[in-house]
């Protein structure tokens, strides 16, 4: 029997009360709450297009900004996501996805390595998205790949905001679909572990 790739995780602090349950190899079901109405557009669109179930609450302290509730969902996701991949024997653990939308075109590249690192060449022309604050969008992907141990190399083009955010996390979604697919029976790695 497979085991199931599911993790259950929560995290409060003064900042924030978040629960987070995912589910690898789910369908694409998320109920999302962060209160954060564009930042729940996101997630949604990264469930939908991974194919992993997301279960997301979030309180934070959105009346001061939303910087605290974007980081710890980013920084639980990648827990939980850590938790979920397991010993990660069998992944892919590297792929990469190209996604248009209208003016706009993002590149995402994926390593499972165990090693944390984020390379970003996009930016956005308002501060504002929607109720989400733009450059919180950076620090999602830095909180999930430090957390989550992956290498993120993202990258995107194009003139709204609206677009390019969504492209990115499509491209990001069917990037770490792939890298987490079962191929095999070992661990990808030369060092025999990751």
């Amino acid at each position: 029997m497979e085991k199931k790739r599911i993790a259950k995780v929560s995290r409060k602090t003064s900042e924030t009360d978040i629960n987070i349950e995912i589910n690898l190899d789910g369908n694409g079901k998320y109920d999302i709450n962060t209160g954060i109405n564009f930042f729940n557009h996101m997630l949604e669109s990264f469930s939908k297009h991974s194919l992993i179930d997301l279960n997301i609450k979030a309180i934070g302290d959105i009346k001061i900004d939303d910087h605290h509730t974007v980081e710890d969902v980013g920084i639980l996701l990648g827990e939980g996501f850590l938790e979920a991949i397991d010993d990660k024997k069998g992944i892919k653990r590297m792929s990469h996805a190209m996604v248009p939308m209208d003016d706009s075109l993002a590149i995402v590249a994926v390593d499972i390595s165990g090693r944390s690192y984020l390379k970003t060449d996009f930016s956005f022309n308002n501060d504002k998205i929607g109720d989400m604050t733009s450059d919180t969008i950076t620090h999602f992907f830095e909180s999930f790949a430090s957390s989550g141990k992956v290498n993120l190399n993202i990258s995107a083009t194009g003139s709204n905001d609206h677009h390019k955010a969504e492209a990115i996390f499509k491209a990001f979604a069917k990037s770490l679909q792939d890298a987490c697919k079962i191929e095999h029976d070992t661990i990808p790695s030369t060092k025999g572990t990751l």
